[in-house]
């Protein structure tokens, strides 16, 4: 029976994670990956479906919900799944009981990421098996197969998706889509379950010889396959086997879809039927590697695939290089658009506070989120950025180095701060620290597309449950200043901070005001400029508001432009009107 729909990679995911029995789901958003919780959130009540306060705390409740006996899945961005190694690693010895599948997605380009990870050597690192879908069917296909292969060697797998795949669409035959139910008994067993170190030891040896089985297997997988070709052999994977295809349609392919453990055998084979084997990947050398520690010669390409996103240019320029003739033309880009750097939305705010720490002049340890577009002009308020969480602790490190001569603030957002920035401050109180951190509330988890999270009051199911109160968790671990702000009123921002960063002791400043977009406030007021009262002073500029432009030139030289304000984009904070000293700002 055909049943066609055109999905995504992401949509496919959660479609397959129905068909296939899916009984629990934890998660936390991030982008490429987040779409896939929310379809089944919203589409699918039969898959209990939860946003976890961070990504290690996603995989221990898939890990608990698989030894219990359910199917289980967690999704999360590349960079989380360094926050989930610690249960992934143990759990790769302990085993699952019903089917368990991390789903990595992986940013290469770095669309929205700190960096370029490529998560497939933390398969290998672990020894579990993994899969890599090239398209939406076979992200719908795989994903079962991923199911199977969890339950038959009773442990967890590795769904590695990149932003290519989760967020382009073809057509996905979904066949009967029938949900299978299916749960494994609970029996209890400390020897498999409990890891300590006398029992652990002969979990990997157990461990070692599941390995030489799902060798044995990936070499009879359906998923790595040849096509037929010249003389000239590319083996591929995920993505890049479309580019491949559409590039070099000429050659021969081993295109592998179980990557982990690699098909040694069907390697080998593939090699001795081609006159010059080449591997066209995109990240790391993953499949290279051990293809040359197979004794394998793999010849190279003068053109780099190594750094940045693949894309049909790119193979076009690999494909010439080892043909040695052009063979493959490449796309023309598509001109004339205009670029579109990211900023702050107007309303954010997020802005007036990076406001007041440029204005206070002060060395700020910025984290992740829509609130990293504060180190960017005119806010020029953000000195570094490490990873989620690290906004808190790194501050701490500024102060204890004490090289710093200026004020240290550490700024972090709600959804970052239940994440991992409550054991930052924690550590803080602990060590008797001075500092000043700067929580910027605004309901809900905005830069991956406004979810909820544990301070918003919903769940990632629609449900109501408990607002969890930044300030009582700072009272509750020994921050004794503790102060609430509407950053809004900039002069009352300006003057807490100014306060705050005064005081001998450590102190934690909540800046709280919903998120425009994701609060959905609706916009009940405008302003405009008066253009005969604005002296061309700049001050409102300061804000970098996207809703303020430049209007008439008064003085070029000293590039002294009269403001306006655009009526599409204003949503009547307020906020320039704050600035201007002379009245040009007034409400329409």
């Amino acid at each position: 029976m055909s049943n066609k729909k055109i999905l995504s990679g992401n949509e496919a995911v959660a479609y397959s994670a129905y068909v296939n029995g899916i009984n629990v789901l934890s998660s936390y958003p991030g982008t490429p990956s987040t779409e896939i919780p929310e379809i089944i959130g919203k589409k699918f009540p039969e898959i209990y479906a939860e946003w976890s306060v961070n990504e290690k705390v996603g995989t221990e409740v898939a890990v608990g919900a698989s030894i219990a006996g359910a199917r289980s899945m967690t999704t999360f961005k590349h960079v989380g799944f360094n926050v989930a190694m610690d249960p992934f690693m143990t759990f790769a010895y302990v085993g699952a009981n019903g089917a368990m599948i991390m789903c990595s997605c992986d940013d290469p380009g770095m669309h929205s990421s700190q960096n370029e990870q490529d998560n497939r050597s933390l398969a290998k690192f672990a020894g579990v098996p993994m899969f890599e879908p090239a398209d939406s069917q076979e992200a719908f296909d795989m994903f079962g197969e991923a199911i199977k292969v969890s339950e038959l060697f009773h442990i967890p797998v590795v769904f590695r998706m990149t932003t290519r795949v989760c967020h382009s669409s073809s057509v996905v035959d979904l066949r009967e889509f029938k949900r299978v139910e299916k749960k494994h008994s609970y029996e209890k067993d400390v020897k498999k379950n409990c890891p300590i170190p006398a029992f652990a030891r002969l979990q990997k040896v157990e461990h070692t010889k599941k390995m030489a089985e799902m060798k044995a297997y990936s070499d009879q997988s359906p998923l790595n396959f040849v096509e037929k070709g010249d003389k000239i052999g590319i083996v591929t994977s995920g993505i890049t086997y479309q580019y491949v295809k559409e590039t070099m349609p000429q050659a021969s392919v081993l295109k592998l879809g179980m990557t982990c453990p690699i098909p040694a055998k069907k390697i080998k084979a593939f090699a001795a039927s081609v006159d010059k084997l080449y591997v066209a990947e995109e990240g790391d050398p993953y499949l290279e590697e051990q293809i040359k520690a197979l004794g394998i010669e793999v010849s190279q390409s003068k053109v780099s695939l190594k750094i940045g996103e693949l894309n049909p240019n790119r193979l076009s320029d690999f494909a010439n290089d080892i043909y040695g003739k052009p063979v493959s033309p490449a796309l023309k880009p598509l001109g004339g658009l205009p670029g579109r750097p990211p900023s702050l939305c107007p309303g954010c705010s997020h802005r007036p506070v990076f406001y007041a720490l440029n204005k206070l002049g002060c060395m700020v340890a910025g984290d992740i989120g829509c609130y990293s577009l504060g180190l960017m002009a005119p806010l020029n308020s953000i000195d570094s950025i490490i990873c989620m969480g690290g906004g808190i602790s790194n501050s701490y490190g500024y102060e204890r180095a004490g090289t710093i001569d200026k004020p240290i603030v550490g700024f972090v957002g709600d959804s970052t701060f239940f994440h991992s920035g409550i054991t930052g401050l924690v550590n803080m109180v602990y060590n008797k620290s001075k500092g000043t951190i700067i929580v910027s509330d605004n309901r809900i988890t905005a830069m991956t597309g406004h979810q909820d999270n544990p301070g918003s009051g919903k769940t990632l199911m629609g449900e109501t449950t408990e607002e969890v109160s930044i300030e009582a968790i700072c009272k509750a671990i020994g921050v004794k200043r503790v102060r609430t702000i509407d950053p809004y009123n900039i002069d009352e921002t300006v003057n807490a901070i100014k306060e705050e960063i005064a005081a001998d002791e450590l102190s934690v400043i909540i800046a709280k005001h919903p998120c425009m977009i994701g609060g959905k406030i609706k916009t009940v007021r405008r302003f405009k400029v008066d253009a005969d009262k604005c002296k061309a002073c700049g001050q409102c500029f300061k804000l970098g508001c996207t809703a303020i432009e430049r209007g008439d030139c008064v003085d070029e030289a000293k590039g002294r432009y009269k403001s306006r304000i655009n009526p599409i984009l204003c949503v009547g904070c307020g906020m320039c009107s704050q600035l201007c000293k002379f009245g040009a700002i007034v409400e329409k």
